[in-house]
């Protein structure tokens, strides 16, 4: 872990006051049991080379960091790099992360891995890695998302997954983790729970942003050979934030590169009507740790909505609840149509449709790029590839 990434954690995973550990006491044990085994073997050099090994020769990074001319031109401001996570094998950036804790799993001699999932893409990559690991592995799946997202449903069941549609409350993410917690709680003896973004008790943020910070890391490098310094913005789109971490964190202790994260504001600022917990919510707990949440009248966590299912979630991670309430980043919301006409704009003109979640960033890049001169320089995260969002975005378009 580099010297800018210990400024961010405090002892046992709380930024500020966010995250933290609030979980019943033996899934505490289980957890810190897997933090110091996490610590003890996160930089041992045999498994650096065989998480870099899978990364490399198996998800193809590094990923382009592509200058987006076209978009750029269209908007007549500041220049668009993409950072083009849907490259990636499965097609996001979930891989990063879900290969390096499968790698940990087979390590404490885990064989049976459950996980949670949105949009379908962690439960793709998680289905990915634990076919190519051997493991057995169990996805929960909100109904609605299920239905949302059918072909990764597919895709997950086609690599020797156990999707279970899970049927109550909003039938989709929020209830999805609340049961994959659930089965972790009876089971975690035997069970490792992958989760697949930088949320939950410690020490899933901290483990998250450090397998996907490699995100961040290539962006440096890539920016620094092709424009000789640092971009003067970051972007990208925030659920419960990994893509985002992972882009952010390895420019955290540079003060001259503005951090812009974009949550999802779908169709209004009332409860029920969006899932953007920093821009409209307040410090609680959900899940097992302290972050921003979005809540009723009566101060429970709320029903939200999202047209992206994987941004559809109360809570956000406590790393970016701790960038917020310091100042260090910025947090907007993005609307179900921005994200909608973001989709089909940068379609058009660069032939890369992103996924519903990372047309969020698209769209504020949209906004923004217009007002700043042209020698400023925006590096969007392109987390993920749109192929999952057509029908839905072509039901939209035509219904």
């Amino acid at each position: 872990m580099s010297s800018v990434d210990k400024a961010q954690t405090s002892e046992r995973g709380y930024f500020g006051e966010f995250g933290g550990q609030f979980v019943p006491e033996q899934l505490e044990g289980v957890l810190n049991t897997f933090a110091d085994f996490y610590e003890s073997i996160k930089d041992d050099p045999s498994f650096q080379e065989e998480l870099q090994y899978y990364l490399r020769d198996y998800v193809g990074r590094p990923s382009p960091l592509y200058l987006a001319e076209r978009l750029t031109k269209h908007l007549g401001g500041a220049k668009i790099y993409l950072k083009r996570e849907d490259l990636n094998h499965t097609g996001s950036h979930k891989i990063n992360n879900v290969l390096g804790q499968a790698l940990l799993a087979k390590r404490m001699g885990v064989e049976r891995v459950i996980a949670e999932t949105g949009a379908g893409q962690h439960g793709v990559a998680t289905a990915t890695a634990c076919t190519l690991m051997e493991m057995d592995c169990t996805i929960y799946m909100g109904e609605e998302d299920c239905r949302r997202q059918a072909l990764n449903v597919f895709r997950m069941q086609l690599l020797g997954a156990k999707v279970i549609p899970v049927t109550r409350g909003t039938r989709t993410l929020k209830d999805a983790v609340d049961e994959a917690l659930e089965d972790l709680v009876q089971s975690y003896e035997s069970t490792y729970y992958m989760l697949g973004s930088a949320v939950g008790p410690h020490p899933y943020p901290t483990i998250v942003r450090d397998f996907q910070s490699v995100i961040g890391r290539e962006a440096r490098e890539q920016i620094l050979e092709k424009e000789g310094r640092l971009p003067d913005y970051l972007m990208a789109c925030v659920g419960g934030g990994s893509n985002a971490i992972g882009l952010f964190a390895p420019f955290y202790g540079d003060e001259s590169v503005a951090m812009v994260g974009v949550e999802p504001g779908g169709t209004g600022e009332a409860s029920g009507e969006h899932a953007a917990p920093i821009s409209f919510g307040q410090p609680a707990i959900i899940h097992g740790y302290r972050c921003y949440t979005v809540l009723d009248e009566n101060g429970a966590t709320s029903r939200t909505h999202s047209v992206a299912a994987g941004l559809d979630y109360p809570g956000v991670g406590p790393e970016h609840s701790f960038y917020h309430a310091s100042g260090r980043a910025q947090y907007v919301a993005a609307s179900d149509q921005d994200a909608l006409e973001a989709f089909q704009l940068l379609s058009k003109l660069e032939g890369i449709s992103p996924a519903l979640e990372s047309a969020h960033a698209v769209a504020h890049a949209m906004k923004m790029a217009p007002s700043l001169d042209q020698d400023k320089i925006i590096v969007i995260n392109l987390s993920g590839r749109g192929d999952k969002d057509a029908n839905q975005v072509y039901d939209m378009l035509n219904g």
